[in-house]
């Protein structure tokens, strides 16, 4: 083993172009491991390790304000309750500084229980001057510790900075959160003593159920009472950005599958290049165990420092836009420890998976007779039939000649096209995701007052492939009626229309039955199998068996959809639209100049931005630090699948050296040369697009879409014009690998070629 290591490692010095390839396409490869392994592990365990941190209650009850002894006493009644602190909220607090102004939440603390939050810098609160603010603040308004800021007409001084999970930062949310002191928070709500808001860590968390049952059993004069547990805010975060943190999380997933692939592909590329060499070794009496181990050690002797590098590389460029998102979400980023334990992790693959990759086809190569290794034993002849041109099509001959390694460089560059591919699919659906309604389970694209326009003229409208009537009415919960929801209702059937994801039991079929939303079943405790009694405006009462629970991205999944006929005979004057569905191909545009033709304004039917309550100045920040973060991880992804080409066709480009020699020698110039090669890498590009697009339209796309969040509707199938995005870099790639591969074959004088053994 010695001697072939000793050999190994003279190639290496003796072709150092060659060496730092493979040292450049190593360390690529891992940056993306990197930055995919510090996404997907941040990203995934986010929302747990920030509740760990804040110790987070697993119930939260809001109700109209109370004495505190009262509540307390009902507390105390609850047997699974393990501690309990009692706070005063305050809403629409104004609060300034220097020019800048915002409404506020107002939380009074009292010292008797946990806090619920997460101090990031500073420390808490002592005093009645003092507040701890939400760190989306800070970073906003750019407030430090010791400065001063105006909070209902009185000027506190900032001693801390605080994360608190289930909730996003400001400016994504309307209003910043802050913590005084109780009796400062009772100044700020008039004065009055008492409490609207208790907080309780569980015994045993996953009887929550049961603890909420006896809990709504003993409020008993509690009016206003909602209660969120700690999985309706895990809920409530998904709603917000979920499923941008499962689309990348995913994608960080194929994305070290890729990796994988191109590490291991490159190795084995790297082993059919050297079986000459192996057929001399076992021509001096080398075993095959002794040649795999011996290559085996000296590739992972060159990879080990160059993933190392790759590694820290790529999680150092997306570590900022990363830690700007979670501080977004009100999230913790993980210790520096566990990162650097996950990346020494992904170091160890690597360099197994680089080792395992140079050791498998050595071994096979070692087990051949000695004369077909010393012959290169693939190469085949390309049928005389295939009408090729000239120079480009010798090129195409050089690389069909290998067919082993063909397939092997097709698959790591169909590999590549498919995560870009899959890349600007995850682009196209978040750009979507702001304003298109489709992907969050309407199924239709335009809105009009039923009162300007009839059904039927609706449907004689040019583009227009079905309309049908939706009703809407706000409700309150029978027997708490501080719980108000959406009722929504379709004349015929609901799914062809709304059908958000279904989370557990069926679809509404009958007239007497209801799919709520998993707001409204968190907040109302019901199951499929319950009953849904909803107290309309009109003063009647209306009764639904619950048979489904949806994922709604509407109005935080506080709605309920019903078939309309007892919808429209409980309420009459229920808010009457028509829901219009457009044909295959039909432009919205066309149609909505239709309609305003004929005097009616159609509205379209809104995304993230108008469905899931955020403000406007928060989402914008929001998309931008998302762009920031995708910007950063697709950049990474899309330099290194390109690089990836490049090294390998000049890898091809780098063995032919010798028949390159041969037809200089004859007269070929440079732009000819650049044509052999040109040939070479236009027939691996050619035949590794269809497969990429292949693969990403029926796999990578499909099995993404699934590890994303259930309650939107996705497809990230790659579009024709993200297939033509892809198709022309790969012809640039292509070309600057033929360029590069013609620049090292004619630097040297055209006998040194010749010479080599």
């Amino acid at each position: 083993m010695i001697p072939v290591v000793r050999h190994g490692l003279a190639r290496l010095r003796n072709d150092r172009a060659r060496t730092a390839l493979l040292i450049v396409g190593v360390t690529a490869a891992a940056a993306m491991v990197g930055a995919a392994v510090t996404v997907a592990y941040a990203l995934a365990t986010a929302f747990d390790r920030s509740a760990a941190a804040a110790a987070m209650p697993d119930v939260t009850a809001q109700f109209a304000q109370q004495p505190l002894a009262p509540v307390a006493a009902r507390v105390r009644a609850l047997v699974n309750v393990r501690a309990a602190a009692y706070r005063i909220e305050a809403k629409g607090v104004d609060l300034t500084a220097g020019p800048r102004f915002a409404t506020a939440v107002v939380d009074g603390v009292r010292n008797d229980g946990p806090r619920g939050y997460a101090l990031t810098s500073g420390r808490d609160i002592r005093h009645r001057d003092e507040v701890v603010i939400e760190e989306g603040l800070a970073r906003s308004w750019h407030v430090h510790l010791a400065d001063r800021l105006t909070l209902g007409g009185d000027p506190l001084g900032v001693v801390g900075l605080a994360t608190t999970p289930g909730t996003v930062a400001y400016p994504l949310s309307r209003s910043p959160r802050l913590y005084v002191s109780y009796d400062t928070a009772r100044r700020l709500t008039g004065g009055a003593a008492g409490v609207n808001e208790v907080l309780l860590w569980l015994n045993d968390p996953s009887q929550v159920d049961v603890t909420l049952a006896q809990a709504r059993a003993a409020s008993f004069g509690l009016r206003d009472l909602q209660f969120v547990t700690r999985s309706g805010y895990r809920h409530l975060i998904g709603r917000a950005a979920g499923l941008v943190i499962s689309l990348l999380v995913a994608f960080s997933a194929i994305v070290l599958l890729a990796a994988g692939v191109m590490l291991g592909a490159s190795a084995a590329a790297e082993m059919q290049r050297r079986r000459e060499a192996i057929g001399v070794l076992r021509a001096f009496g080398a075993t095959p165990s002794s040649i795999a181990v011996g290559y085996a050690v000296e590739s992972a002797a060159v990879a080990a420092p160059a993933a190392c590098v790759g590694l820290v590389a790529g999680a150092a460029v997306v570590a900022s836009p990363l830690r700007h998102l979670l501080g977004i979400l009100n999230e913790i980023t993980p210790p520096a420890l566990t990162t650097f334990g996950l990346l020494a992790a992904a170091w160890a693959a690597i360099v197994l998976v680089v080792a395992a990759a140079t050791w498998v086809p050595a071994w096979r190569a070692g087990r051949e007779r000695i004369v077909d290794t010393l012959r290169g034993g693939d190469v085949v002849g390309a049928p005389k039939r295939v009408p090729l041109p000239a120079l480009a099509g010798f090129g195409a001959r050089l690389t069909l000649a290998r067919p082993a390694r063909a397939a092997t460089l097709v698959t790591v560059l169909a590999a590549s096209t498919a995560v870009v591919l899959l890349m600007l699919a995850i682009a196209d659906v978040l750009h979507g995701l702001q304003r298109n309604a489709q992907t969050l389970g309407t199924r239709y694209q335009l809105t009009v007052a039923a009162s300007d326009i009839s059904l039927a003229e609706v449907r004689e409208v040019p583009g227009v492939a079905a309309a049908t009537l939706r009703y809407e009415s706000d409700a309150a919960d029978s027997f708490d009626l501080g719980e108000s929801f959406k009722l929504v209702g379709f004349a015929g059937d609901v799914t062809s229309y709304e059908s958000p994801p279904v989370d557990s039991g069926r679809r509404a079929r009958g007239i007497g039955e209801a799919e709520v939303g998993a707001g409204l079943a968190d907040a109302l405790d019901l199951h499929a199998g319950g009953t849904l009694a909803a107290q309309l405006p009109s003063g009647r009462e209306v009764r639904f068996r619950v048979v489904g629970i949806v994922d709604a991205l509407r109005d935080e999944g506080l709605v309920a959809y019903v078939r309309a006929e007892r919808l429209r005979a409980a309420m009459p004057a229920a808010s009457t639209e028509i829901a219009i569905k457009l044909a295959q191909g039909a432009s919205l545009n066309d149609v909505r100049n239709a309609l305003l033709g004929r005097g009616v304004h159609a509205d379209k039917t809104g995304g993230i931005s108008e469905d899931s309550g955020l403000d406007t100045s928060g989402r914008a920040s929001f998309l931008r630090v998302l762009a920031a973060l995708l910007r950063s991880v697709a950049v990474l992804d899309g330099l290194v699948c390109v690089y990836a080409l490049a090294q390998i066709l000049a890898l091809i480009a780098r063995e032919r050296r010798r028949a390159v020699a041969v037809i200089r020698a004859l007269g070929a110039s440079r732009a000819q040369v650049f044509a052999v090669f040109a040939g070479a890498a236009v027939l691996l590009a050619a035949l590794a697009l269809p497969i990429g697009v292949g693969v990403e339209r029926a796999v990578l796309g499909p099995a993404v879409a699934r590890l994303a969040v259930s309650y939107v509707t996705l497809s990230l199938k790659a579009g024709s014009s993200a297939i033509l995005v892809v198709a022309g870099a790969l012809a640039v790639a292509a070309a600057v690998a033929a360029g590069w591969a013609t620049r090292t074959a004619t630097a040297d004088a055209i006998v040194a070629p010749l010479r080599e053994d």
